[in-house]
């Protein structure tokens, strides 16, 4: 299993970092020790002062795959849930600045948190789903897929040409505006439309 991330899918985000709109979409990988499973806390690393949350829509891989065509991507997934993408934000900074890769400030371990999947309907639409992020029971994040860049059949069909997609892989699809820095104790809640999917706890 592999966990294929989006970065910079919202507009808001990438200005709110000051990157640049991408004109294709810009991948990244976790490994399988960076998922942090549902009930689980999330231990704040002791390699980073600046931790932050980016709470995405998460869709979960049912078949295998390799150079889908845009068309037929949607056959390819069918449960959906929304997560965070754990991000130490000063190691993420510090490399970006040297020209260096950042993994370490995306992909160790617990930096990955999924909530529960619930399974696609035929009739639902991917592009048509609002989710939300509260911290400390307050709002901090809202997105709605129809504003990503790239939309999420995009985002299959192009990681495909790269990477074989094989059944149980995860791909988080992009944060947008809002991240933010947590705190031990912090309580982190997830939710597509009105079901909480996801909570988290910091220690």
């Amino acid at each position: 299993m592999k966990i294929i991330c989006v970065g910079r899918n919202y507009t808001a985000h990438a200005k709110e970092l000051n990157n640049e709109v991408p004109e294709n979409p810009v991948l990244f990988l976790k490994p399988q020790t960076a998922l942090l499973q549902p009930g689980k806390p999330c231990y704040y690393p002791e390699f980073t002062k600046d931790l932050h949350y980016e709470c995405e829509l998460v869709i979960k891989i049912s078949r295998n795959g390799k150079f889908i065509q845009e068309r037929f991507a949607h056959k390819y997934y069918n449960a959906v849930s929304v997560g965070i993408d754990f991000t130490a934000r000063d190691v993420q900074e510090r490399l970006k600045a040297k020209g260096l890769p950042w993994e370490i400030a995306k992909a160790f371990d617990g930096a990955a948190a999924a909530g529960r999947f619930v399974p696609l309907t035929d009739k639902e639409d991917i592009q048509n789903l609002h989710f939300s992020l509260l911290h400390n029971g307050k709002t901090v994040q809202e997105g709605h897929t129809r504003n990503m860049i790239f939309g999420i059949d995009k985002i299959i069909a192009y990681a495909s040409g790269f990477f074989t997609l094989n059944t149980g892989d995860i791909i988080f699809t992009g944060t947008p505006a809002g991240v933010g820095p947590v705190q031990v104790n912090d309580q982190l809640e997830g939710f597509i439309g009105g079901e909480k999917l996801l909570q988290v706890r910091i220690q």
